[in-house]
């Protein structure tokens, strides 16, 4: 069964809505969070993982293994 991990550690960003009136309200910038399912080599599997797109278009970029070296985590934490 793939493995249901949240890689990005990105948290809801807060602010003010300011009409013309300046009244301020506060409001909450969620993430841009999508499930994916990432094949590993090097596991031999699929995972299934909550990410980020601009984290997604990383992996693209800068490969799995490499992204995840950059947080400090290893593939085996992708696996369970």
């Amino acid at each position: 069964m793939p493995n249901k991990n949240k890689i990005t550690q990105k948290k809801p960003m807060f602010g003010n809505n300011r009409p013309f009136s300046l009244k301020a309200t506060r409001k909450k910038q969620s993430p841009n969070l999508q499930w994916k399912r990432i094949y590993v080599p090097e596991l031999g599997q699929m995972v299934r993982v909550r990410i980020s797109a601009s984290e997604l278009r990383t992996i693209d970029k800068i490969g799995l293994r490499e992204f995840l070296a950059r947080q400090g985590r290893t593939l085996e934490s992708l696996r369970y």
